[in-house]
């Protein structure tokens, strides 16, 4: 596989080792891996960035290095790198603050074993026992022309270049939503072509989900309902919609959810009925707002969904339970409709504002002077 940042990497790789690169990255798995998960890199801030594996890939090889290994033999005799010291150290990391276990404890090696099934190495090896890291040093070593050649330093510039290249793409966005806040009114329909891209079916699902609540929110901030225990103490209140968690965190949450109607909101972009059916099971069969990065019709895709839900369940009745839980299906149209209707209420700049903090939280960022602070 070959993409932009490919070019990068066979610069590094050419600085390093000379007319030994295109050798050594056809002979390394690890570098090969580590192409593919780079692919992000020029996609800009709209595509996934992949740091949780890189960076489990990373605090191993710069232990290795701070202590010297890829200099000296003796690495089989280590004790290892502590758990806390690898999970502290891949926070410290830009994008990294939020980032969980998974990848150093099983998900780097699952991905690679998927990439590269006939390859004899496990990348991280670890003792569950003591807490104990290691990267698996058969990686970290290639042969080309019947040279060894150690790959740990050319690997920490690699991730390191990629970081810059991601960060860069993200603080060009966070600077374009700032800078379109800032525009004249007539020049709002560029504002609102910017913030509508962000919906296409080709936009990372994190960034969906974040211009999806940010439209939301704003689209229902404006409408009320009554609410009150006692007839003569009703009250009017605004609906108000809340994020739940973090985009895509495989915890088992629900995305949205309104106030005061306790109406829940699950964002996707699948139409596999399991998927709806598993977030309908979530809340005991609560009814479920599902809001999806599709073009299709509402009505397309909750035939779709009824379809599957035959073919996989026999009973009628079961079927009939689970698609009336499906409280509303919101598209891109739908999502877009609404956002026009929030920008006649002069709320676009509002939009943009969440867009923007909803963003920095979920990828991590900080400004300087946050940090400092």
């Amino acid at each position: 596989m070959r993409h932009p940042f490919t070019d990068k990497i066979d610069e590094i790789l050419v600085k390093h080792f000379g007319d030994n690169a295109e050798q050594i990255f056809k002979n390394s798995e690890l570098l090969q891996y580590i192409n593919i998960k780079t692919k992000s890199a020029n996609k800009g801030s709209k595509s996934r960035g992949s740091f949780g594996n890189l960076y489990a890939i990373y605090v191993l090889i710069e232990d290795y290095i701070n202590n010297d290994y890829h200099n000296k033999k003796g690495y089989s005799e280590y004790d290892g790198a502590k758990f806390s010291d690898l999970f502290k150290r891949q926070r410290e990391l830009p994008f990294g603050s939020k980032l969980q276990n998974h990848a150093l404890n099983h998900r780097m090696n699952e991905e690679f074993k998927k990439f590269f099934p006939t390859c004899e190495f496990t990348p991280i090896i670890r003792v569950p026992e003591t807490n104990r890291y290691w990267f698996n040093e058969n990686l970290t070593k290639v042969k080309a022309n019947k040279t060894s050649f150690n790959l740990a330093i050319a690997v920490i510039e690699i991730i390191d270049t990629y970081v810059e290249v991601k960060k860069g793409s993200f603080e060009k966005f966070i600077e374009t939503c700032e800078q379109l806040k800032e525009i004249e009114d007539e020049q709002t329909p560029k504002t609102s072509e910017f913030v509508l891209g962000l919906l296409a079916p080709n936009v990372d699902a994190r960034i969906f989900e974040i211009v999806s609540f940010s439209i939301l929110k704003y689209f229902y901030s404006d409408q009320t309902v009554y609410f009150g225990f006692e007839l003569e103490e009703i009250e009017e209140e605004n609906l108000k919609l809340y994020k739940t968690g973090r985009t895509n965190a495989n915890d088992g949450g629900i995305d949205f959810v309104m106030k005061p109607l306790g109406r829940f909101f699950q964002v996707t972009e699948t139409t596999d009925v399991k998927k709806y059916f598993l977030d309908i099971d979530k809340l005991e069969k609560f009814p479920v707002t599902f809001v999806v990065k599709s073009e299709e019709t509402p009505e397309s895709l909750l035939t779709k969904i009824r379809e599957n839900a035959e073919k996989q369940y026999s009973i009628k009745a079961i079927v009939d339970k689970y698609v009336s839980c499906i409280e509303e299906i919101i598209n891109i149209q739908e999502l877009t409709n609404r956002f026009n209707k929030a920008v006649e209420l002069g709320l676009l700049n509002d939009i943009l504002d969440e867009i923007i903090i909803q963003s920095k939280v979920e990828f991590n960022y900080e400004e300087d002077d946050e940090e400092d602070e």
